[in-house]
């Protein structure tokens, strides 16, 4: 049972931080950069801009997992 409620609670993280970078991080890039919509920058053939949205999410994720198994640890918690 734990193991399915961690499931479907990391799915609806990931929804959470993938709007946190899209509404809330991303726009002060675009306040910095103007006139440079991010997720359409490109360099050759390669969507950096996109990638770069991607890293972000990934990295919140990886730091909020860290967390929780951290405190689950301190708190006895296999």
């Amino acid at each position: 049972m734990g193991l399915a409620v961690a499931f479907i609670m990391a799915i609806y993280l990931g929804d959470l931080v993938k709007a946190l970078v899209n509404d809330l991080i991303m726009p002060v890039v675009t306040l910095v950069m103007p006139d440079i919509e991010w997720e359409k920058l490109v360099v050759g053939p390669f969507r950096v801009g996109h990638f770069a949205g991607t890293l972000i999410t990934f990295l919140i994720i990886a730091f909020v997992i860290f967390l929780m198994v951290k405190v689950t640890k301190r708190w006895g918690i296999e």
